[in-house]
């Protein structure tokens, strides 16, 4: 074979090798081209809603007609090519296991539509590619305010926590005074509820057709905080010390929404700005303004517990209680919840088991599973709830009549928080402590839907985490009267005894 030869075939060959390379190159482009499409993506998503609330939303129901499609916020950017396709292939191959697999029935689709679920496949670059300009002419002065914030400090802020409903229509999301309260009964209350000795009662809000159950809470001396012996105990939880507590009343559930929403109809004010001065009243008891986006996060309201509020948004209702029943309504103290909690119990649950037979972080449990039979029939928490808040009537009271005293929501004490207190009480039996006169945070008792069990015992101890609970707050200045970023916190009142609403002769 002559020289000649060889270099036509190796000529041949290159000339057939970047024909196939361009072949290949080609399909590689159509076939990313296809599966970019809107048609492609929701001929296999399961998501029953999503084109039709793509449709209605201000990324595709525009003015100019100009239509954003799927991969345009759920991918980066085509221009970064290899991350592009890495991300695109992921995506695919997690969509396709889960429509394969998957009961597309039991989907928490609600869920999946929080802030922080989103953040796993809406990606921000799609955003910044097209509203290159963040400073349009049409801007209002809010949003001026939280572009330049979002400049400032980007890795604590994102797009999704003030546009979270541009891609996909859910209606209108946000809190008025004439939200629906029908799921209570339908009779409207005129007469104060009377009380004439210590005894259960029902509270009907006059002027609405809200009632809740007051619970007798008979006082008494019991153990406060936990031993040193009690597993997955923290410091702030000790030294254990014996108090005192005076009767009583407590609510048998968590303010609901229901009870809430009585209370921003009746004091709420659609255009008040956040009050420079919390204390002052206009026009009585001045409530809550409205908040930013859907307070129950879209899990429902109704006799659910009411969630996002501040601990002085519960402040403000327990006044505002106060001022339509004439009984002195409050939070309870730290010890009262406890003593309340405890149900006469001295384990870390009022029901039989331990927190190391519930959790699952110990080798035994890890592979075989926790036996959480018990506990589930008496907490709403992660292994029983899908990840919210969810009605009352889920679970068993305490021994006391109390339901949800350790899971559902957390629950505002009135302290102040001081993770020392404990040692700064004096001596022998402590009547009545009310905690610190003065700190910056408030103490925080009881587990929630999205805690495990070593974190629903009785003794342990939280607090409120103001700036952080406020960091995606887009309002210059942040509300006062709701956090952003905290769901998983609400709270119950008690009714003092004494005099004032003790109303019999004696």
């Amino acid at each position: 074979m002559t020289d000649k030869t060889i270099k036509r075939k190796h000529y041949l060959l290159v000339i057939v090798g970047g024909l196939a390379a361009m072949l290949l190159l080609g399909l590689f482009n159509k076939t990313i081209s296809y599966t970019s499409s809107n048609e492609f993506c929701a001929s296999c998503h399961v998501h029953p809603h999503a084109e039709a609330s793509w449709k209605l939303s201000i990324h595709n129901n525009t003015p100019s007609g100009v239509s954003v499609k799927c991969v345009e916020c759920h991918l980066p950017p085509e221009e970064q090519k290899i991350r592009f396709v890495t991300r695109k292939a992921y995506h695919g191959f997690h969509d396709l296991y889960s429509y394969l697999t998957l009961d597309t029935d039991k989907i928490d689709w609600a869920e999946k539509r929080s802030r922080e679920a989103s953040a796993n496949f809406v990606y921000e670059d799609g955003c910044k590619k097209c509203h290159t300009n963040m400073f349009p002419s049409t801007l209002n002065a809010l949003g001026g305010e939280s572009h330049l914030k979002y400049l400032r400090n980007p890795d604590n802020t994102s797009c999704l926590q003030c546009h979270q409903n541009v891609g996909h229509y859910r209606g209108e999301i946000g809190l008025t005074v004439d939200d629906d309260l029908s799921s209570g009964p339908k009779e409207i209350f005129t007469n104060l509820t009377e009380v004439k000795e210590f005894v259960d009662f029902e509270e009907k809000l006059p002027g609405t057709s809200v009632s809740f159950n007051m619970v007798a809470i008979n006082g008494g001396q019991f153990e406060m905080g936990t031993p040193t012996t009690e597993p997955y105990r923290k410091i702030d939880e000790g030294p254990v010390r014996d108090v005192e507590v005076g009767n009583f009343w407590m609510a048998e559930i968590e303010v609901s929404w229901n009870e809430y929403l009585a209370f921003f109809r009746a004091t709420g004010s659609q255009g008040r700005k956040e009050a420079v001065e919390i204390n002052e009243e206009i026009d009585g008891i001045s409530g809550a303004t409205p908040p930013w986006g859907a307070p129950d996060q879209g899990w429902g309201k109704g006799t659910r517990p009411a969630i996002t509020m501040s601990h002085l948004g519960a402040e403000t209702y327990c006044r505002w209680l106060s001022s339509v029943t004439g009984r002195k309504y409050r939070l309870p103290t730290e010890a009262e919840w406890e003593y309340a909690a405890r149900g006469g119990t001295t384990t870390p649950y009022f029901f039989d088991g331990a927190s190391k037979d519930f959790e699952v972080d110990g080798f035994w449990n890890k592979i075989f599973g926790a036996d959480t039979a018990g506990i589930n029939s008496y907490v709403i928490y992660i292994e029983n709830s899908p990840i919210k808040t969810q009605p009352p009537g889920m679970v068993i009271a305490n021994p006391f009549g109390l339901k949800n005293m350790l899971g559902n929501v957390a629950e505002f004490c009135l302290d102040y928080y001081d993770p020392t207190v404990y040692s700064k009480y004096p001596k022998g039996i402590v009547k009545n402590p009310r905690g610190p006169r003065n700190g910056t945070e408030h103490v925080v008792r009881g587990g929630s839907y999205n805690n495990s069990a070593k974190d629903l015992r009785a003794g342990r101890r939280d607090f409120t985490k103001t700036k952080a609970w406020l960091v995606t707050d887009p309002q210059i200045p942040k509300s006062i009267w709701w956090y952003s970023d905290s769901k998983n916190v609400g709270f119950r009142v008690v009714c003092e005894y004494n005099a004032e609403n003790y109303n019999s002769e004696n």
